[in-house]
């Protein structure tokens, strides 16, 4: 639950898709891109592309709509690992939101002043983690059953996914790889 790359300046209001994308685009921001054969876990409104690993689109995804019953398919059965991950994600951003509650109710402060508030929240959420310091937040996010819905992704089934710079072989990769991690959850049910 340690963040490893944070864009803070950007004004007024963009989707996270959007923001990503010109951070890849932007050479002198050093985005961390992943290895060769490993890949971020993001939400259904990214591209599907390398090193972005989507869930499949229009299948159960969260994690309480599998509370009912377990995950049949096995798309089901991806995405309902997919959302396990990505709450792993959503928990650190509860951490940081709950740590520090100024970034909910940033004051009138100039544009500079709460980039580097944000920035600073990041850098001591980051420092709390990496020390293993005791911290009452960390300890109730760090129970993998505090679930969260992020209500703020939706995506229409007939609209796009926002592009990340790549290509049609990258999602055409991206697609297989998803596909032989199925087939490997499917020879592993557990």
């Amino acid at each position: 639950m340690i963040f490893t790359f944070v864009v803070s300046g950007w004004e007024g209001v963009a989707h996270d898709s959007r923001i990503l994308s010109e951070a890849v685009a932007n050479p002198q921001a050093s985005f961390p891109f992943p290895l060769p054969g490993k890949y971020y876990i993001c939400d259904v409104a990214y591209a599907h592309t390398q090193g972005l690993m989507a869930p499949y689109r229009n299948v159960r995804y969260w994690i309480g709509d599998f509370h009912q019953r377990r995950a049949l398919t096995n798309k089901e059965k991806f995405n309902h690992r997919h959302a396990k991950l990505r709450n792993v994600i959503e928990r650190a951003f509860g951490v940081l939101k709950a740590c520090f509650p100024i970034l909910k109710r940033m004051a009138p402060f100039p544009f500079v002043t709460k980039r580097n508030i944000a920035m600073a929240c990041f850098v001591l959420h980051n420092f709390i983690r990496r020390e293993g310091l005791t911290d009452e937040y960390f300890a109730r996010y760090d129970e993998s059953n505090v679930s969260f819905r992020n209500n703020n992704v939706t995506v229409d089934d007939d609209e796009d996914e926002i592009p990340i710079n790549g290509t049609a072989t990258y999602c055409e990769y991206m697609t297989r790889l998803q596909d032989e991690i199925v087939e490997q959850l499917m020879h592993n049910i557990d």
